[in-house]
């Protein structure tokens, strides 16, 4: 049944209805009871909370009231309180805003004159020599007084029905009398009553308006005061609600639930918040309908060091190196050059070599029914489904893959550590850095086509060159190698698994990464963590990095063991949080690092470890005791318009800019791309459906070549005529019909893992403009 509309309101009246109220994108509207009464709008799920629990309640005095649409509009009071509303009809919406309108102006109007009744009586709090005692009396006066009044008003009444009643029976009695000699009496008695009665009802009126002047003269002071003591109230249960979440928080941590870094020790700054959505964030919390996984259980904390080891680090570096097995050199450079490295390439980058470009076309607004081209995917391998380009972002895959270079300087300085457990927090800290591009960008990179490679040559400017090459097509894999003049190589081999599970998208990074240090022959290697796209059909794309890592150093047996902790709405940690421990090859722990992969990584020097209690779930956690934590990492800004930018960073602005001798197969030629920068998306999409027919014919006919190179005549000719023998051999060709021109498979004897290494003649063959060798892919 539908609801009774109710009367368009009067001012004065209490407003009750339904409404639909935003709660979140998971959730969308919900239908819930509103009510509308001096000046303030309550919400309940249903009309039985009335009595109990009220989910909300905002203040018309200083709200703001919108209408977005015919049956949408808002209510916000400026902080953070919004509510997001919808009524059933247009009719619906009117009503609402016209008894919100009216309400709004009643209370604006009473709360100006309860401020200049505020300023007319004598409110102010009295001195200290009075004491509280003065207000004190003066209240039980008032009320002594009131109480006397009270008491004649009930006296009044008594008379007023006793004579009331006597008037009346004389009036009967003269209705019902015969015109003779009494009637003269009766006359004289009823007269005698009425004066009686009308002498009582006037000490009653007299009485009544004595005590409305009293009640008037007091009322608005009585409010004041008794909305002065419920915001005390307020803040008071507020702030004891805080102390007791910071008491719960202390305790939780001492006894191994929780982590608290060094950095984030102070409880207050745990209540970050990640995302924002219409509404209040809290609206639901009492009572949600879904439920999130568990939040994973913290493997250690953090516990700031005894000051003992505080000062025997600043006076007494060799009891101090003594102590934690690392030589004095390399504590005097953890504590003063680590944190705040004197070098730096910006006294490189005052004299560029050349002006790179700082901005890219806007993108242009193309809508696209997502859920009409994934309706079909649902459980597929992304890789292999042809998507439009509007889905995309004006960057291959190889220019991503060589994004991850934005923050070289870490490896520089990791170069010049003595140490290879201060190389380490380096290397893990570059490992997080390249996650900090992608926090923005719900873009996906062109598929590079097979033979397709990039250079990234940024020799003169920063010290390092970069290429990549397209290595496979099916699976699709990407072979990166980068050499730097400070004395590091970093060369990695991924390939993409991904599957759309209807509500998010899920990317799984196959291959690892290695990075080479010259001087010290400290051999590293790391895989990638999962990456998720969530809220594929409904809501607002965002992204999340969730996993483990584990940075080995090959050489020396160290490990540094990073954590991505997946988002949780049910978390009072920090979004996007990542902690690590680094340990030498007997376990034992020497930095501690934290912080977000989208902003910045501290570390902290572990000064003891001992094990702490029992966890909830059983499990013993560590106690590390560490020195103050320092910044090793912090995100670079995003340029300005950024937004209208695909998100790009400054570098990835520069990576599609054109350049002069490139190979042929490099993304910069690759035209399809280019279209979509310059906004000529319809021209994109089909220059991109040109170029994947003219791989997939290319691939057929390597392919039969491969056949006839492994197979008997017969089997060729079966082949030609598409019959199954064909079938048989062509998987075994498929894997193997491809070489690399760059790059060559072999087996690396340190990590024990087979991947694509650089074998040489790219920058030669650029010098001397020989490309004679590239395939024509474009």
């Amino acid at each position: 049944m539908s609801e009774p509309k109710p009367p368009t309101p009067t001012p004065g009246d209490t407003y009750k209805g339904w409404l639909f109220k935003w709660t979140n994108y998971i959730k969308g509207y919900q239908r819930r009871w509103f009510v509308l009464s001096n000046g303030l709008l309550s919400y309940y799920r249903t009309q039985a909370e009335m009595g109990h629990t009220c989910r909300g309640t905002i203040n018309l005095a200083t709200a703001n009231i919108t209408v977005e649409d015919s049956c949408n509009f808002v209510i916000s009071n400026g902080g953070a309180q919004t509510y997001h509303l919808k009524a059933s009809s247009e009719v619906e919406r009117q009503r609402w805003i016209t008894a919100l309108e009216l309400a709004k102006a009643k209370a604006v109007r009473m709360q100006a004159e309860s401020d200049d009744s505020g300023d007319d009586c004598p409110s102010a709090p009295p001195s200290a020599g009075q004491g509280g005692g003065a207000r004190n009396s003066e209240i039980q006066s008032t009320l002594r007084t009131m109480g006397s009044k009270v008491e004649d008003l009930t006296t009044c009444n008594d008379l007023i029905v006793k004579h009331g009643s006597a008037l009346q029976r004389s009036l009967s009695e003269l209705e019902g009398i015969r015109v003779g000699g009494d009637m003269g009496e009766k006359i004289r008695q009823v007269t005698e009553r009425a004066t009686l009665f009308r002498i009582t009802s006037n000490a009653m009126i007299n009485a009544c308006r004595d005590f409305l002047s009293l009640a008037q003269t007091h009322s608005k002071r009585w409010q004041k005061s008794l909305t002065t003591e419920r915001d005390q109230r307020i803040r008071l249960e507020e702030t004891l609600e805080q102390l007791a979440k910071q008491h719960n928080h202390l305790e939780r941590a001492f006894r191994g639930a929780t982590v608290l870094p060094s950095s984030f020790s102070n409880p207050a700054l745990g209540n970050k918040g990640g995302g924002s959505g219409k509404g209040d964030a809290s609206d639901e919390d009492d009572d949600n309908e879904f439920f999130d996984a568990m939040e994973d259980p913290a493997e250690f904390i953090t516990v700031p060091a005894d000051p003992k080891y505080h000062r025997r680090s600043n006076s007494n570096l060799s009891g101090f190196s003594s102590e934690t097995g690392i030589d004095d050199q390399s504590v005097n450079f953890d504590e003063l050059s680590m944190a705040s490295n004197p070098e730096s390439p910006q006294t490189l980058e005052l004299e560029p070599v050349r002006q790179r470009r700082t901005h890219i076309p806007d993108k242009p607004n193309y809508y696209l029914n997502l859920w009409s081209i994934m309706k079909n995917c649902i459980g597929k391998e992304l890789s292999k489904i042809p998507m439009p380009v509007n889905f995309n972002e004006p960057l291959s895959m190889l220019q991503r893959l060589s994004e991850d270079l934005e923050y070289y300087e870490l490896l520089d300085k990791g170069a010049k550590c003595q140490s290879s457990l201060e190389q380490m927090c380096y290397v893990a800290a570059f490992t997080v850095s390249s996650y900090s591009t992608t926090v923005h960008r719900t873009g996906k990179p062109f598929n590079p086509l097979l033979g397709e490679t990039f250079e990234l040559d940024r020799l003169r400017e920063c010290g390092y060159r970069s290429l990549c090459e397209q290595v496979s097509h099916h699976p699709p894999a990407a072979a990166h190698h980068a050499l730097s003049e400070k004395g590091w190589t970093l060369r990695q081999e991924i390939s993409l698994a991904s599957k759309f599970r209807g509500k998010y998208l899920s990317i799984m990074p196959l291959g690892s990464i290695q990075c080479l240090f010259d001087k010290s022959n400290n051999h590293y290697s790391w895989k990638k963590v999962t990456t998720t796209v969530h809220n594929i059909i409904v809501g607002k794309l965002w992204i999340d990095q969730s996993g483990e890592i584990d940075v080995v150093n090959h050489k020396t047996g160290d490990r540094c063991h990073l954590k991505f902790a997946p988002y949780s709405y049910f978390s009072r940690d920090v979004p996007r949080k990542v902690t690590g421990v680094v340990t030498d090859k007997d376990g034992k722990a020497h930095y501690v690092l934290s912080g977000t992969w989208d902003e910045k990584m501290e570390f902290s020097r572990v000064m003891q470890s001992s094990k702490g209690e029992n966890g909830t779930e059983g499990k013993q956690r560590t106690v590390y005791q560490t020195l103050k934590a320092k910044e090793i990492w912090k995100k670079n800004p995003l340029p300005e318009g950024a937004e209208t930018r695909y998100f790009f960073s400054t570098l990835a602005l520069t990576l599609n800019e054109f350049e002069e001798g490139v190979a042929p197969t490099d993304s910069r030629r690759r035209p399809d791309q280019r279209m979509m920068e310059d906004g000529r998306w319809d021209e994109a999409n089909a220059e991109k459906q040109r170029l994947e027919e003219k791989q997939r014919t290319v691939r057929r006919e390597r392919e039969r070549e491969a056949v006839k190179a492994v197979c008997s005549p017969e089997e060729a000719d079966a082949q030609e005529t598409g019959t199954e023998a064909s079938e048989v051999s062509d998987e075994s060709a498929h894997q193997d019909n491809h070489q690399a021109l760059w790059f060559e498979k072999i087996d690396d004897p340190v990590s024990g893992e087979t991947l694509h290494i650089y074998k040489g003649g790219y920058w030669e063959a650029k010098e001397q403009g020989s490309w004679d060798i590239c395939p024509d892919i474009f």
